[in-house]
């Protein structure tokens, strides 16, 4: 059976049930309906990102390429990359794109830009001696310290440690 046809078979019980004289399994009933609704619903959902295989594996390469870019085209300055940003580059809303991303990835749109966002604040903080501050304004940040946050809660140390590990690594 086809998904149109079982959810309009679906949404006809729930009318049938309310057009009924009301009696002690009305309200059980239009709720067991529109819950079996609601499983139809996210098991349509769900397996379009099962049966759309090639497609959602072009939106991916599509992000990942856009978030290459962002920072290699200087757009840093413009502040830090937003999954609704990356959202409309591949045209799709930002919920729909997140549970694609995450269903392909195992991860969040939002953790792989912070994994994107951090591999660039790695390139900067070996290949200069900018101040930290620095680094973390042409990443887009507004306020060094959430740079900082973010590249701890990545990393799991700061940026001066890190790179006081590249420079003994360089000794």
């Amino acid at each position: 059976m086809d998904e149109r046809k079982l959810f309009i078979e679906c949404l006809d019980r729930i009318k049938n049930e309310i057009e009924h004289p009301v009696d002690n399994h009305t309200a059980e009933i239009v709720a067991s309906h529109i819950q079996v609704l609601l499983d139809y619903l996210s098991r349509f959902y769900e397996r379009q990102f099962i049966t759309r295989r090639k497609v959602n594996s072009d939106v991916l390469t599509k992000f990942e390429k856009a978030l290459k870019e962002y920072y290699a085209d200087g757009n840093g300055k413009d502040g830090v990359p937003t999954v609704n940003y990356f959202a409309e580059i591949v045209n799709l809303t930002p919920g729909y794109f997140g549970d694609l991303v995450k269903k392909e990835t195992g991860k969040t749109e939002q953790e792989l830009i912070s994994l994107r966002i951090i591999e660039f604040a790695k390139q900067q903080l070996t290949a200069t001696d900018d101040d930290i501050s620095i680094v973390a304004y042409d990443l887009g940040f507004q306020y060094p310290q959430h740079f900082s946050r973010m590249f701890k809660r990545v990393t799991g140390i700061s940026p001066t440690q890190f790179r006081k590990q590249i420079s003994i690594g360089y000794n």
